[in-house]
């Protein structure tokens, strides 16, 4: 959090606070500091004049390529913020000193200093000197012999921030952090064409066997999972409490008037009856916007608009303010679901992650809840957000710029807000006959004990509304199996034998809860290995295997064995076909890009 601003927007706030007309601070929880005074003026300045109320549309979704002159100021002014023309000098420079320049001209962000470029890796932004960003270390998953353990369990996880956050990063002209790098979230970045469900399950459960790409010995198998797709119209009535950080470390145009732009987009989508409240919090917390609903859009709209940065963050006074007005606008049967928009620099109040996430895993219980939007660079806190959205029945992603806010709240509103099932886990019973040893790609965080399996007490993943969420698992056949085997063979114990003569690969068993349930119910999915030679499989799956490829050479896996960009650009073009929005053509040009950051 950066804090040497923070007396000034303390002035500046006293001052302006001073100027105006007293007003009712009911709604505001306020004891006379600077800072509660700092969130008096977020939540109660007036607009400015020449600023005019954004028109609401409470249609079905409308399409994104929506006109220019549709687009409000604040989209506009961050979109002049994150597409600056490539320095003049540009043409002059040379390999990886060009790429960088020209990629961080896209982000409004000065060139790297030519005395001191920043290396690949570094966690801070090229040109930032101070840099506080956190993320918690990535330990990798090894090979487990299926002999010893034949179960694999997890939770699913349909995050997305670790993908558009190390994004950010290859634009700014450098690579990610090796532990910003999740490769679930990469995977599940993108959605698949898998079959809709077709039965009362509100998911298609669906398993693709073939070669692996970066080891001719090994086979890759993928389970997808398809959500039940909701129209707007049919979508049941929704509560939202927006809780924004108002803070002075928001006060840049990658995260408080880019948060402002999301949120207005996804206000014009909600229908009539659905109701937002927003409550802000820096050094305390205020409700700047009592539950109200979404015909009144224009309200809404202009309590986003004066919106103002300043003091310190007290993310714990928000969260109990923003969950008690969601519990007293509940609406039994509905959506029901707090916003959290943050940098994740919390320092006063409730600060440090076990405090935050046991306060948000109680919280959780009372029915709610939670999204976790992170925004900007520098001292982004990413282990925090993604613990708090773990811990909230919740979902997380990172916005970078105005098309991933189009993306998160608009094109998957259905996805982010309307949860279809929760507590969804996955466990895998692999056939050692067929099964020598395997690995799960990514999902890291999200490993459970096996006999968390059938404890509907243990918390898991939620699946929204025609989300799509992905799993692959690294193959090895029982005769290549001696190449990994890091162990010797047990002295007074024989390995586990298959039973009888199944010719099952392996067996995928699901357990999930409905929305408003308490009691799991199980599903099982028997798996055969056709022998699909890699060539020959689906687009789906040639991209997944792309994406992995790229999250493994970014984040230095010591299993990506013959991956190269070069192999990734191959898998990805022969994938891309299905590409709703331009998201996998987009990702061919990031690993275009670094490749040359990587040289």
């Amino acid at each position: 959090m950066s804090r040497l601003s923070s007396l000034g927007f303390v002035i500046v706030a006293w001052s302006v606070a001073c100027a105006a007309p007293q007003k009712s601070s009911e709604s505001v929880d306020t004891a006379g500091s600077a800072n509660e005074t700092a969130v008096v003026t977020a939540a109660r300045a007036e607009p400015s004049q020449s600023a005019e109320p954004a028109e609401l549309t409470t249609a079905p979704t409308e399409s994104v390529d929506a006109a220019e002159s549709d687009r409000t100021a604040d989209e506009q002014h961050v979109e002049m913020a994150v597409k600056s023309p490539a320095p003049a000098g540009a043409a002059k420079m040379g390999g990886k000193q060009k790429m960088r320049t020209l990629a961080m001209s896209r982000v409004g962000l000065p060139g790297p200093r030519p005395s001191s470029p920043p290396s690949p890796g570094d966690a801070g932004p090229p040109g930032v000197d101070f840099n506080t960003e956190a993320y918690d270390r990535v330990r990798e998953n090894p090979f487990m012999l299926a002999t010893q353990n034949p179960l694999s369990t997890f939770s699913i996880d349909v995050d997305t921030a670790s993908y558009a956050n190390s994004r950010r990063f290859i634009n700014q002209g450098q690579l990610p952090p090796k532990d910003a790098v999740r490769i679930e979230e990469f995977i599940n970045y993108f959605t698949y064409d898998y079959p809709k469900p077709q039965t009362k399950v509100p998911f298609s459960v669906n398993v693709e066997i073939a070669g692996c790409p970066w080891n001719d010995d090994h086979r890759l198998a993928r389970i997808g999972l398809k959500g039940r797709e909701i129209a707007s119209t049919q979508r049941s009535a929704t509560n939202l409490v927006f809780l924004l950080d108002v803070s002075g470390s928001m006060n840049h145009p990658n995260k408080l008037p880019l948060l402002r732009s999301g949120l207005k987009m996804l206000v014009k989508n909600l229908n009539e009856q659905d109701r937002v409240a927003i409550a802000v919090y820096a050094g305390a917390s205020g409700l700047a916007l009592p539950s109200t609903t979404a015909d009144k859009g224009n309200t809404i709209l202009e309590a986003l608009d004066r919106l103002q940065a300043g003091g310190a963050t007290n993310a714990g006074q928000g969260i109990e303010l923003a969950y008690k007005v969601a519990q007293e606008n509940y609406i039994e049967g509905g959506i029901n679901r707090v916003i959290l928009a943050t940098d994740g620099d919390f320092n006063v109040g409730v600060t440090n992650q076990g405090d935050l996430t046991r306060l948000i895993e109680e919280k959780a219980k009372a029915g709610v809840f939670l999204t976790v939007l992170g925004f900007g660079m520098g001292n982004y806190k990413d282990s925090t957000l993604e613990k708090l959205a773990d811990q909230g029945n919740g979902n997380y992603g990172y916005i970078d710029s105005l098309k991933e806010a189009r993306k998160v709240l608009v094109e998957q509103m259905g996805g982010t807000l309307v949860t279809i099932a929760k507590d969804v886990k996955i466990q895998v019973e692999f056939n050692p006959a067929k099964v020598g040893a395997y690995r799960l790609m990514g999902y890291e965080n999200r490993m459970l004990k096996a006999e968390d399996f059938k404890d509907d007490t243990k918390d898991a993943g939620e699946i929204g509304a025609g989300h799509t969420v992905t799993a692959l698992y690294e193959l090895v056949p029982p005769d290549k199996v001696d190449k990994i085997r890091k162990t010797d063979d047990l002295k007074y114990q024989k390995p586990a034998k298959a039973a009888g003569d199944s010719k099952e690969l392996m067996t995928v068993k699901l357990r999930y809860k409905k929305p408003d349930a308490d009691k799991s119910q199980p599903l099982e999915v028997p798996v055969l290995d056709g022998g699909l030679d890699f060539a020959k499989a689906s687009g789906d799956f040639k991209f997944a295997a792309a994406v992995a490829g790229f999250g493994m050479l970014l984040g230095g896996s010591e299993h990506k064995g013959n991956v190269t960009y070069a192999k990734i650009l191959e898998l990805a073009e022969a994938g891309k076909s299905y590409d709703p929005g331009g998201y996998r053509a987009e990702m061919v040009e990031l690993v275009k890009l670094a490749r040359e950051l990587a040289k």
